[in-house]
């Protein structure tokens, strides 16, 4: 199952919801800052997890004017593969970020270029933890999964951020003649 699979079909198991309702969700929660959710892929991914038995779906007729909406629920499989592929996610650490990978490059590259693009890299961490803090407090209050997601991806850009404010200097010295 793919993440943006999961993160859909989760967003179901909390309740039956349709497209749009998803999308604005999507938007409200700041999903696109840790997921690879696009607009145009959410009925998309939808009908996908209906073809397969995860879903289930009915036509509900629009509050005032418009057009039915198609509302979907999860089944009791969808259910049972989304609790097994988010229980394996909680579980496993994962492999290492490309991030490393650039670091392991850092030998073959031109000192000052490998120092502007960690700097530039710093920068954008500085940007993102920015954003994923004014989310978080203009949230309110927040039920207990969304406020952990937020302070989670908060605490993650933080350190981050505190790593390369040590490494940086570091690796100026080191790279000096």
């Amino acid at each position: 199952m793919t993440n943006t699979e999961l993160a859909i079909l989760g967003l179901i198991i909390e309740a039956p919801r349709h497209g749009y309702e998803i999308e604005q969700l999507i938007e409200q929660r700041n999903m696109r800052s840790w997921t690879e959710i696009g607009f145009s892929s959410i009925y998309y991914i939808l009908s996908k997890l209906e073809r397969r038995g995860w879903l289930s779906s009915r036509r509900q007729p629009a509050a005032g004017r418009g057009p039915q909406r198609k509302v979907y629920t999860a089944r009791p499989a969808g259910r049972k593969a989304w609790a097994a592929a988010t229980l394996q996610l909680l579980a496993d650490p994962g492999q290492p970020r490309p991030f490393l990978l650039g670091l392991a490059g850092l030998p073959g590259l031109p000192a000052g270029e490998a120092l502007a693009a960690l700097r530039q890299y710093r920068r954008g961490l500085l940007q993102r933890r920015d954003e994923v803090e004014a989310a978080w407090q203009s949230g309110g209050q927040l039920p207990y999964f969304l406020d952990g997601m937020f302070e989670y991806s908060f605490n993650l850009l933080q350190t981050e951020i505190e790593w390369l404010d040590r490494y940086i200097p570091r690796l100026e010295s080191h790279l000096d003649p």
